[in-house]
């Protein structure tokens, strides 16, 4: 049974291990920006490295690449991006990654820039790994892509199916949940998902993975046509907004310096 495994690492990032231990003892793991952290899970759990995905080239997640690969001569998907060392088989859209491990299906890479220009996403039976994209109650900033960027890449990855289990790469969900709640204070969603992922943090649990579903409900990023929200992005841009797009771009401002 295929099974995903958050390590956590510096103080919020969590890097993805996916094992099959009913088939293999091999893992793969996303995003290893630390390879202590990484090769501290994979000897505990005592098991080889067979490949590492990367979803964009930011230190925090590609800072362990290098050694680890070496030391296990693990295969190596990610963007095209020179800036990215270690790369061992380049992917972009709609390229496929066969199975690398036994038991774990084949994985469709996704081009969702915005964060970063090189950004992708890794699909799978029912789960994405969508890096800095898309996070829980929230979306990443915008370092290097333009707001038609981002908004596009967001509307792919809220098209997924609603059951899709959602696997990004920081615990920010707790934040991201205080200004859904700037955005739109009376919706009863947004307030359930508060109490409920605070639960879960002072249980010492991750609120992740989330899903296509919860962020469809509650993620104001996804939430673009909704009355509330544009409501919300005019009063703080002081602008008539004309469509999603200048929605999400003002809400995106809003959220840069929201504390």
């Amino acid at each position: 049974m295929l099974s995903i495994t958050p390590i956590p690492a510096f103080a919020d990032n969590y890097i993805w291990a996916i094992t099959n231990l009913a088939r293999s003892r091999r893992a793969i793991v996303v995003d290893p920006g630390d390879a202590a952290a990484t090769e501290q899970f994979l000897q505990q759990s005592g098991l080889d490295l067979a490949a590492i995905l990367v979803t964009h080239h930011h230190a925090d997640h590609t800072g362990g690449v290098v050694e680890l690969a070496d030391r296990y001569h693990a295969k190596v998907y990610g963007p095209k991006n020179d800036l990215i060392q270690g790369i061992t088989h380049p992917v972009g859209e709609d390229d496929e990654i066969p199975e690398l491990i036994d038991g774990v299906c084949k994985l469709r890479v996704l081009a969702v820039p915005g964060h970063t220009l090189d950004h992708i996403a890794y699909l799978g039976d029912g789960f994405v790994f969508c890096g800095d994209t898309l996070f829980a109650a929230g979306c990443g900033r915008l370092f290097e892509g333009s707001p038609a960027q981002m908004h596009n890449s967001l509307q792919r990855l809220a098209a997924l199916p609603a059951e899709t289990r959602v696997y990004c790469t920081h615990e920010y969900t707790l934040s991201n949940l205080r200004f859904a709640l700037a955005v739109e204070p009376g919706h009863a969603a947004v307030q359930q998902r508060v109490f409920d992922e605070a639960e879960k943090r002072d249980a010492g649990l991750p609120t992740l993975p989330t899903t296509i579903s919860l962020e469809r409900s509650t993620n104001p990023f996804l939430r673009t046509g909704s009355r509330e929200v544009a409501a919300s992005a005019e009063r703080f841009s002081k602008l008539s907004l004309q469509d999603e797009l200048e929605v999400f771009a003002a809400l995106r401002r809003w959220k840069n310096d929201f504390r």
